[in-house]
């Protein structure tokens, strides 16, 4: 049993470690899968910002020796998302919580890409120069 978990870890950190990978993946596949280049990049979107997500939170907590980062990365979501909710009620009246979910996960998907970029260059230099 504890095989399979050290597979899954080591799939998922394989995977992490390289977003574009799993994005192109499932881009393609689904792409090819259904035809819907747009349903295709919106699901490429999704299941790379879980993996962003994990990978972000690893490049903070190692490049600024901190264990802040998943809880920073899911407290920005998480304000994200009542911030959303409550321009949503302020227009409509009502929240859709499934419209501010996908949002916040899409808008997500651009803000830990950019992270990503940002801390791996940091993380290059860091190791590059010996800081």
């Amino acid at each position: 049993m504890q095989w399979i978990w050290e597979s899954i870890k080591n799939v998922y950190a394989f995977l992490a470690v390289l977003p574009i990978i799993p994005f192109l993946l499932v881009y393609f596949g689904y792409g090819a899968f259904t035809g819907d280049k747009k349903k295709a990049f919106s699901t490429a979107m999704d299941v790379t910002t879980a993996l962003l997500i994990g990978c972000v939170a690893v490049l903070f907590n190692k490049i600024f020796h901190s264990s802040f980062g998943i809880y920073g990365i899911l407290l920005i979501l998480l304000l994200g998302g009542g911030l959303l909710g409550n321009v949503q009620y302020r227009l409509k009246g009502n929240i859709n919580m499934r419209r501010i979910m996908r949002a916040i996960w899409r808008l997500g998907f651009f803000l830990m890409s950019l992270c990503y970029v940002i801390l791996m260059c940091i993380g290059i230099g860091k190791s590059f120069f010996n800081v």
